[in-house]
């Protein structure tokens, strides 16, 4: 087995996408418009933490496995770690775990977004990271059953990076920084800035919160209540990785007429959940 460094190509990109999908129970419904963002989270990191992003390869050259890490500030966050069934229980994971962690030397905190594989939580376990549940809410919005939100939230964009970054750093004790400038390239940021607090959400085109950050849990409810209401009529919505802490979401989404599961876990090193907080499965 070989390991080296994930470079910022549209081959490697695709490299580890093909990893990334033939590693997950859903690899056969993997959409047009979900291969394009994976491959452009993988161009991401490869270009802004290259330190952090590994290749295995088989003696053929045939990429059995991969892994995905950031750093921003003092948090490290883990976006990506899959291995191909095959090459299972031969410590390729084992061994790309080791090297992404290496990246996190120098650092206070970590975080990962991780699924329900039994193996990977072990790992994760072992690392010394502490398990948080995840719940999900999904379904489309009955926009009627919203309450009207309490002030103003505005479309967000550039302009916005500063109070970003701020909201950032006073949740999760780093800023998100170049992560920023991808999700505005995909995504729409809903930004709420008054006596109440400051906070941010950024919403993809599938209806789905990327990310969510408040300083207060009345600023949250409002950016999440804008979000929904923002979409179209009858629209299906998710609301996903919500920890314990994130009570007032799991009220939105009810009151919105969404439905409410469980499943994966938010695994964190040096901190506690963020609250009011929403992570994002890449950006963390």
């Amino acid at each position: 087995m070989l390991l080296r460094r994930v470079r910022d190509t549209r081959e490697d990109a695709d490299a580890v996408r093909a990893v990334a999908a033939a590693a997950g129970e859903d690899a056969a419904v993997w959409s047009a418009a979900r291969a394009a963002w994976h491959q452009r989270v993988t161009r991401h990191f490869a270009g802004t933490d290259p330190e952090g992003c590994w290749l295995a390869e088989d003696t053929s050259g045939r990429p059995v496995g991969a892994a995905l890490a950031g750093r921003r500030d003092t948090l490290w966050g883990l976006t990506l770690l899959a291995v191909v069934p095959e090459a299972r229980d031969k410590g390729v994971g084992t061994e790309l775990l080791r090297r992404a962690l290496a990246y996190a030397r120098g650092t206070l905190r970590g975080m990962i977004c991780a699924g329900t594989h039994p193996v990977a939580v072990r790992v994760y376990r072992r690392a010394g990271f502490a398990l948080h549940p995840l719940m999900r809410l999904t379904g489309p919005v009955d926009a009627s059953r919203l309450t009207v939100p309490d002030g103003p939230a505005i479309e967000g964009g550039t302009v916005h990076r500063d109070l970003m970054d701020s909201v950032d750093r006073r949740l999760r004790g780093s800023a998100h920084g170049p992560d920023h400038e991808e999700l505005l390239r995909h995504c729409r940021v809903v930004v709420a800035d008054d006596l109440a607090g400051s906070g941010y959400c950024y919403l993809d085109d599938a209806g789905g919160v990327e990310l969510l950050a408040a300083t207060s849990q009345r600023i949250a409810v409002r950016l999440l209540s804008s979000a929904l209401l923002s979409l179209p009529p009858g629209a299906t919505a998710t609301i996903p990785r919500l920890t314990a802490e994130q009570e007032w979401a799991v009220d939105v989404g009810l009151a919105a007429g969404l439905s409410l599961d469980a499943g994966g876990f938010l695994c964190l090193r040096g901190m506690r959940p963020p609250r009011p907080y929403i992570p994002s499965a890449a950006f963390l």
